[in-house]
């Protein structure tokens, strides 16, 4: 399972693929997904976001250049590769902010948080169809939540 969150760990999206299936495969069908309305007028939803942070799992050239052709800044570490396999890259080595990227732990502790569900954790669905409905049904909790602490506070 593939997430995307926002910066506050709420859930944006989510994938599904066999577990052998890597991660740079799915990168830009996740962010296809990914649409958040801006104003509470209508208009189009905002499917570009200005950043993406993600971990060395998303480390591609393709998936690099597709976020450079959208204009989508990115901070994604390079894979360590031993030095006698390492491919010499063309131009320059891609920028990496090290404070930038020590934000992503929230997709981590949103990982965390749907795995503390235990039919989520232990996968107790077998279509993949059922598990992804409990996925989002635990997305919809955490919205709740949300909606929860912010309607208490004012």
């Amino acid at each position: 399972m593939h997430l995307v969150c926002d910066g506050l760990g709420n859930p944006l999206t989510a994938i599904l693929t066999p577990g052998q299936q890597h991660e740079s495969t799915v990168c830009t069908e996740l962010l296809a997904n990914v649409r958040v309305q801006t104003s509470a007028v209508g208009g189009r939803p905002h499917s570009r976001p200005k950043l993406v942070v993600a971990d060395r799992g998303y480390d591609a050239s393709a998936f690099r250049r597709y976020l450079r052709r959208r204009g989508i800044r990115c901070v994604i570490p390079e894979k360590r590769v031993p030095l006698g396999k390492r491919r010499r890259r063309r131009g320059r080595p891609p920028t990496f902010c090290e404070a930038t990227y020590r934000r992503r732990n929230v997709v981590e502790r949103l990982v965390g948080w749907i795995k503390e569900h235990r039919r989520i954790a232990t996968r107790f669905e077998k279509l993949a169809s059922s598990f992804m409905a409990m996925v989002k049904l635990s997305f919809v909790r955490r919205y709740l939540r949300m909606l929860e602490r912010f309607s208490g506070s004012t």
